[in-house]
């Protein structure tokens, strides 16, 4: 999806003009992916632009970087400042949100620590990662040949640059088969995430999801849905899940900051259904709460601290 140009970026303490905010070609995370990010969404609200559980996505970015050896030169509350500098400074009221951490310029070779470790925070207008229509009417997904990651190959519990070749590599293979979206599995063929998502299967009025133990991403959106759901009187269950769970659920759906919240109508060719009475729900109640007009999950909202 194309990025649409705005003013300006955070990059390392102060606001830069868009067109200005570059790095060195020989810049490490280049060249070995050695970098951590998150996806954060600005949403409109009648009280002003708000940001969806900014603290909890800002403590994730502080962990994959300490899981990956990059010390963070700014403090939580100095990236939480710079969020809303970049919000206010490109006069934004709804917006996708793009932290990284990476290490710059300086070194080359596969021992990092002496690398410089750069902070870059940009913002910009994104609709829906899937597309509206896949929102409101559901999508095809396909389980992909590519394997996601175990825990003994990379650090999964960081959301990090080069980790997501791999997705890179299941998203261009379904969607050249004429799919909207992948699913993958585990070495042990287990059900563990969609490229860029974490996947929700329904079966009996339970939800259920896999766990981080199969590889996955503990998910601020995934999080979010465990927690509405069960304030909604549904049962959610962590579970490992094999491959034909997803073709004998009642409901499917990705859940994910980009995607927001998807169902699944369709997965290898087989027919799971129209989005169900569950996953309908769930959406409702996402809606409300990023729309700020829904009391109980309105610690969710951030705005900027005056």
């Amino acid at each position: 999806m194309p990025i649409p140009e705005v003013d300006k970026i955070w990059m390392d303490g102060e606001l830069v003009p868009w067109a200005e905010a570059k790095v060195h070609v020989l810049t490490h995370a280049l060249h070995y992916g050695s970098g951590v990010f998150e996806g954060i969404r600005c949403y409109r609200t009648p009280a002003g632009p708000a940001v969806f559980r900014l603290e909890e996505h800002l403590k994730r970015l502080m962990r994959s970087a300490k899981l990956y050896y990059m010390p963070v030169p700014y403090t939580l509350e100095r990236l939480y400042e710079a969020t809303f500098a970049v919000i206010e400074g490109n006069r934004l009221d709804a917006a996708y949100i793009r932290p990284i951490i990476f290490r710059g310029y300086g070194e080359m070779g596969l021992f990092p620590l002496n690398a410089p470790v750069d902070v870059v925070i940009a913002a910009w207008p994104w609709g829906a990662y899937l597309g509206e229509e896949g929102i409101k009417k559901g999508i095809r997904a396909k389980v992909s040949s590519i394997q996601s990651l175990d825990h003994t190959a990379l650090a999964r519990a960081a959301k990090a640059t080069g980790q997501y070749l791999n997705s890179i590599l299941a998203k261009i293979e379904v969607t050249n088969s004429g799919y909207d979206e992948a699913i993958m599995l585990t070495e042990h063929g287990h059900v563990a995430e969609g490229s860029g998502e974490n996947i929700f299967v329904v079966r009996g009025g339970v939800l259920m999801t896999p766990p981080p133990s199969d590889g996955v991403l503990e998910g601020i959106t995934r999080d979010s849905v465990m927690q509405i759901a069960r304030a909604e009187g549904f049962e959610v269950q962590e579970r490992t899940m094999a491959r034909s769970d997803l073709v004998i659920a009642d409901e499917l759906f990705f859940t994910g900051t980009a995607a927001e919240i998807v169902p699944i109508r369709e997965v290898d060719d087989q027919f799971i259904g129209d989005p169900g009475p569950i996953t309908r729900r769930v959406q409702e109640r996402f809606r409300a709460i990023v729309e700020g007009r829904d009391e109980e999950f309105g610690h969710y909202m951030e705005y900027a601290r005056s």
